[in-house]
């Protein structure tokens, strides 16, 4: 009988690529979904099809993590073999401007989740999305399992929450509870607003003459960037050992936001000096200088890898905005 997989957040970029990830491995895969008067389901239209047709692996419930009363009675009527929580309000910027939203759905619903999962018993193996943003003013540099968190940002405190949550429901309810610190994973999937994408979208557009320029915060920021398919089978492998623990992805290279200027502009010809301003209202209140980690637990215990460097993963953000862009000239032609 096929594995059950639950995922909150399917419909961002690390939920859609982990649904097709466990699609192949042959899951039967749920989603959680927020009802919504449209659509948000473009990540993964590709992989959803009628429920009421034999072979379908794939459902969406409508669930959110603010009300414990639905996250219960889907667990109820699913019942998960595993729970991959990757729902969160997940832009750091953003949860300045609504840190109680932020703390509401990214701590008090990993919470709500959580001792939810109690009434499921031990045999469900839970995932928590952990961020290397809880490392925030970094002590120790690479960062590991071991350094301390400093968060900076009210999304990054909410992670913390989670993460302290996830190791206390573990150690005190017997639960195979794992974290995840992940450092940047991105991919033409990355939402718009989040930095890489929208270096990515706008060098795209300015390249095509569609965009005259591209407004910018702190470019002296440097992250530890990978590509998001690796990610997700990392999250995947954590729920697959004999015991549960929390591990760090990372790729432990770092580059500047003015090194993925640099590299994307350049590769379409363009000096990015030209086309870029820098804008106060883009700048944190309190700001992450430098997260690079140490991934070596992951390797020696999970046999993980990143398989993806920079260059190709800033290649294959190009190349999907690139195509982006050319249908939106030609469409501006056509009207």
């Amino acid at each position: 009988m096929a594995k059950r997989a639950l995922i909150t957040g399917i419909t961002g970029q690390d939920g859609s690529y982990l649904a097709e990830f466990l699609l192949e491995k042959g899951y039967e895969v749920h989603g959680v979904i927020r009802r919504s008067s449209s659509f948000n389901t473009g990540r993964i239209e590709h992989l959803y099809r009628d429920p009421h047709q034999p072979g379908v692996r794939l459902r969406l419930h409508y669930g959110d993590l603010t009300d414990a009363g639905s996250l219960r009675s889907i667990l109820r009527d699913v019942q998960p073999d595993e729970i991959y929580n990757l729902a969160a309000q997940s832009h750091v910027r953003v949860s300045f401007d609504q840190p109680e939203y932020t703390a509401e759905v990214t701590a008090v619903g990993a919470l709500r989740m959580l001792d939810a999962l109690r009434d499921l018993g031990g045999h469900v193996r839970y995932y928590q999305a952990g961020s290397s943003e809880m490392f925030g003013e970094v002590v120790d540099t690479p960062q590991t399992e071991r350094t301390p968190f400093r968060p900076r940002s009210p999304y990054a405190c909410a992670k913390v929450f989670a993460h302290y949550q996830t190791i206390n429901y573990r150690e005190a309810f017997d639960l195979f509870a794992c974290n995840g610190v992940l450092f940047n994973h991105e991919s033409p999937r990355r939402g718009e607003t989040f930095v890489t994408r929208k270096v990515t979208r706008a060098a795209t557009r300015i390249k095509l003459g569609l965009q005259d320029r591209l407004h910018m915060g702190n470019l002296a920021a440097k992250r530890d960037w990978g590509y998001a398919p690796d990610y997700v089978r990392g999250m995947w492998l954590m729920l697959q050992q004999d015991e549960p623990d929390d591990y760090i992805l990372a790729t432990g290279d770092t580059h500047s936001v003015q090194d993925l200027l640099e590299r994307v502009f350049t590769g379409l010809d363009l000096d990015w000096r030209e086309y870029v301003s820098v804008d106060p209202r883009y700048f944190r209140p309190t700001e992450v200088d430098l997260l690079v980690g140490d991934a070596s637990k992951a390797r020696a215990k999970l046999g993980w890898e990143p398989t993806t460097s920079f260059d190709e993963l800033i290649d294959l953000m190009v190349e999907h905005d690139l195509t982006l862009a050319r249908k939106e000239q030609a469409a501006a032609e056509v009207t």
